[in-house]
Order: C-alpha cells, then structure tokens, then sequence
C-alpha cells in the first residue's frame, strides 16, 4: 500500500486558516500523484498535505482550479455531493467495517457520514462537532481546504492504531459540458483498479504514517 508519513510538529494552539499561511504546512511532506485512472484527459495540480501534534491532526489541500463549480440545491448533501469537492475516507480494517467519510467542498462545507462495505451509508452519522474544524478559501486560480481532527476521536473510532491510519485521499472536478451540465472526473490518491469510477472500494486506501 502507498504510505504517506505525517510529521510530528512542536506546535501547540495551532489554529487553522484556510488560507495555507500558517508555517506549520512548510514542515509536512507534500504528496500530488493524483491521477484520475477513468479518464485520460490530464488533471490540474493537486497538493495534499497533513502534520499532527500531540493532540490533533492536520490535513491541507491545495488544488489548482480557476473555474471551481459549486451545485444549487436547497439540500446540503445533495449540493456538496454534486459540487467540487475533496474526500477523506478513513477505514477501521480492510473489510470496510466501517469506514468513515468526509466529503468538504471549497466553502468548507462538510458532508460527513459512517458507512460499510457495497456503499452502505449512514447519512445520520456525524463527526463530532468539538473534535474537527474545517477552513477553506477561494482564489482565482485555485482553492484551499484545511481541516483539523482530534486524534482521540480517531482513536475512539478505532482508525488510528500503532500509528497508522488507512486512509483514501480523493477529489472530485465538475466540468461544464457542451450542453451545460457538469459532469465529474474523479480524481485518486491509490488506483482502486476498478473498471468504473469507484473510491468506496479496499482498494482506494494508502496509509498515512504518523510520525513519533
């Protein structure tokens, strides 16, 4: 499996932007082989990055964009589930039982949700409130999403075990069509090597490597 290694920051209080001005992001390593194995059209830059403390992890991604598409819809999961967007997925074992998913579009908007094995959501399940932050911010050429987990959550969530988290690392891009729908490419950290786009699969994980 692709591993990941999340560095160890002194940093306390770190508090998160959105912007990828704090100068906790100059420490992290930088991961940008994305590639979307669907499609052969070339995808823009897209930049991952995360770091922890003794008390939270911090994850950022910068992705190249200047036309960023953001569906209308009165209902926020639909909205978000239909608009450019980056994905965490982070799973308790290799049976996808569970795994936990957060989907974050660039207004920072979150749609959070536990689910299982053959895409078996749980849409009533979220991420506790006190234990993550999202941040984000638009720019013309691309955007920013930062997000802060506590690692006790992780833990308690049985995801975080001898320092290792596996993890699936996605993006979604929205692309005006001829007849101006949009339609996604689906962009991944790991090539799950399924035949149609699928992240919610074992094979979309790596491993993130938290370093002590």
């Amino acid at each position: 499996m692709n591993n990941y290694k999340v560095k160890l920051i002194k940093e306390k209080d770190i508090i998160i932007s959105g912007k990828g001005n704090n100068s906790i992001w100059k420490e992290a390593n930088s991961l940008t082989n994305f590639s979307s194995p669907w499609d052969n059209k070339p995808i823009k830059k897209i930049e991952f990055k995360a770091v922890h403390n003794s008390e939270k992890i911090f994850f950022q991604f910068k992705v190249d964009d200047n036309q960023t598409y953001i569906h209308a819809s009165e209902d926020q999961n639909d909205s978000i589930n239909n608009s450019d967007r980056v994905e965490l997925f982070f799973r308790s074992d290799a049976c996808l039982n569970p795994y936990y998913c957060l989907e974050i579009d660039s207004t920072g908007r979150i749609m959070d949700f536990k689910a299982k094995l053959n895409k078996n959501f749980d849409f009533n399940w979220n991420w506790p409130d006190q234990e993550i932050e999202v941040k984000s911010s638009v720019k013309l050429t691309y955007f920013i999403v930062e997000i802060a987990i506590s690692i006790h959550s992780l833990e308690d969530l049985n995801l975080l075990k001898k320092g290792i988290i596996e993890t699936g690392i996605y993006r979604a891009k929205y692309n005006r069509q001829k007849d101006n729908t949009f339609q996604p490419t689906w962009i991944s950290w790991i090539n799950p090597n399924t035949e149609s786009p699928n992240f919610h699969t074992p094979t979309s994980f790596g491993i993130l490597s938290i370093d002590v």
